[in-house]
């Protein structure tokens, strides 16, 4: 039987959202739908619960990430994942599989099926049984070319009243843009002149979640999700999802409630799920989603791939220093999801309030000489900003001004990863990261999509013959990356709610420790971040302590000897 306080942390979250424009028996009404919705899905599910600690780590992927002639994808992907992966990832992340007219997946047409290229649901449900599944649900917006856009333009269910339409006195003057399109679109709906909202493209309409009905629908697909085996639900474009003539329309309120009720029905269901927030924002923004413990169970540490990157291009760790100073620790129950790389690119807007304009410039320089393009938002004064640079992680990191032939790649990108995996919060490494995939410019010519340099896919015949070539780049990048993974595994200290403690050994060097929940197990995680071979003074008892990567620690008049770029994990035990 659902506990009352549940019942009634639900109903308070519901008149927090709707409490201005429901009348109270309407919302009453909403609340035992769901309450319903909670009690029939306990009824066919036992309690199931999940634990995360040092062997949790992430492997980011499309459903067809690999292929093979007309095979289904998710399947072969599974293989592939037997054979290759599972002994370093415990969770498989993959990006929206549904029906989709555009934007890699993200333009669903319809959230009930899997596309068909892809694989089918049973598919999802063999992967679940040993490994987590994370799955997107594409929460604020869905396809103009999808079922329940034809039906909102006949008024007809399920689809009516489903978009988010404005009239002409809507003020959108502070709406704050992620993209720089025409945000409204004006249409005749029923003989009235309406504009539909379209944050992202023209063909990503968003949805209205004033109609409770759509909120409804999206518990429902939750519980769908849940079903066919996934337990981590990725929001994305969260922060966008509620707009009030006047504002910013971006992290209101009732989109931090929605969150909330989310959250209170995941902690009602006897299968315990995993709610993360997608939001792309400047810092204060960004950790604004962890709520008071009462809203993401993890949130993507956006802020980290900006700074990091920039540390290593420009051989200086003060701002990833100053900002690792002040983040703080995650509270139990929350943890940051690390990542330098993802399907789309290198978030700029989470450096707002941290780069000076001036450093912005000079590392957005940087990166086109690496062959990065960029993705712009409209900002008020109709101005563009930066909003992404669209890059693969090997080309960011692959010359610096310092190393203008490109001397060190290889140590500053295994540097880099080490770093992910040794910070506070769980790791996900991006499937293309993996191999050490270079921009895919045949892609962007032929679909003018600058985020499609990152989404490259690969033959599986193709892939594993390099990978048993150990004398591949691929095969190299991957023996480095999964290492470390094989490492971070085994650490206690690297549990993703392990305290951190940032330690100052200069400009050049970017250095933290780690201590186990049991106080057992110590981890100082020192990286250079120069091509110089630099030294460091560290507590002379630390020098007796164990590298958990590679060789013996090199010590000279008693200061640390560190090679260009080079990572050591000192370990107590």
């Amino acid at each position: 039987m659902l506990a009352q306080n549940y019942k009634k942390k639900i109903r308070s979250k519901l008149n927090n959202i709707y409490k201005k424009s429901l009348p109270k028996n309407d919302i009453y009404k909403f609340e035992d739908e769901i309450i319903q919705i909670i009690k029939n899905f306990n009824k066919k599910n036992s309690k199931r619960k999940k634990n995360i600690s040092e062997k949790t780590s992430l492997v980011i992927c499309y459903g067809d990430s690999i292929y093979l002639n007309k095979k289904s994808s998710i399947s072969l992907f599974k293989t592939f994942f037997q054979k290759k992966l599972k002994k370093y990832f415990n969770t498989i992340h993959f990006l929206p599989f549904y029906p989709s007219s555009s934007d890699s997946g993200f333009s669903v047409k319809d959230h009930y099926k899997i596309e068909k290229k892809l694989g089918s649901w049973s598919d999802i449900k063999k992967i679940s049984k040993s490994n987590d599944i994370m799955a997107d649900m594409v929460i604020n917006h869905s396809s103009a070319r999808g079922l329940w856009f034809r039906n909102f333009l006949k008024n007809k269910s399920p689809g009516k009243n489903y978009f988010l339409k404005v009239d002409s006195k809507f003020n959108t003057s502070k709406v704050v843009r992620p993209r720089d399109h025409k945000l409204l679109k004006k249409i005749n709906f029923f003989n009235k002149k309406e504009y539909l909202w379209r944050t992202f493209s023209s063909d990503q309409l968003d949805l209205n979640f004033k109609n409770p009905s759509v909120l409804l629908r999206f518990i429902k697909i939750m519980i769908n999700l849940i079903n066919h085996g996934v337990t981590i639900f990725r929001l994305d474009a969260i922060a966008y999802l509620w707009k009030e003539s006047g504002t910013k329309c971006i992290n209101l309120k009732q989109t931090h409630e929605i969150i909330k009720l989310l959250k209170q029905i995941s902690i009602s269901l006897n299968v315990e799920t995993t709610i993360v927030t997608e939001t792309n924002l400047p810092e204060k923004e960004n950790l604004s989603y962890f709520g008071k413990n009462d809203e993401a169970n993890w949130i993507y540490n956006f802020s980290l791939p900006p700074l990091l990157i920039h540390a290593f291009l420009f051989e200086n760790s003060s701002y990833l220093n100053q900002w690792s100073k002040k983040l703080p620790i995650a509270k139990k129950g929350n943890s940051y999801l690390n990542f330098i790389s993802s399907h789309d690119g290198i978030g700029i807007r989470p450096t707002e309030g941290i780069f000076k304009k001036k450093t912005l410039n000079i590392f957005l320089k940087r990166l086109k000489k690496n062959g990065s393009k960029f993705s712009y938002r409209k900002v008020k004064n109709k101005t563009k900003k930066v909003y992404e640079a669209n890059i693969t992680v090997f080309d960011a990191l692959k010359k610096s001004d310092t190393d203008s032939k490109g001397e060190f790649l290889l140590e500053r990108y295994v540097s880099a990863h080490s770093i992910i995996m040794s910070f506070e919060g769980i790791p996900a490494v991006y499937f293309n990261s993996l191999f050490g995939k270079s921009n895919d410019e045949a892609k962007y010519i032929i679909t003018g999509n600058k985020r499609d340099v990152n989404r490259y896919k690969w033959n599986y015949k193709n892939i594993s013959k390099k990978l048993d070539n150990k004398n591949s780049k691929q095969s190299i990048f991957f023996q480095k990356i999964s290492n470390l993974l094989s490492i971070r595994r085994k650490q206690k200290a690297f549990h993703p709610n392990a305290s951190r403690q940032n330690i100052n050994l200069g400009s050049k060097i970017f250095s933290f420790k780690r201590i186990s929940i049991d106080r057992k197990q110590t981890v100082i995680c020192i990286t250079n971040l120069s091509s110089i071979t630099q030294k460091a003074h560290l507590d002379k008892v630390y020098y007796n302590w164990k590298n958990l990567i590679g060789s013996k620690i090199k010590v000279n008049n008693k200061l640390l000897i560190l090679k260009p770029f080079e990572t050591i994990w000192l370990s107590n035990r």
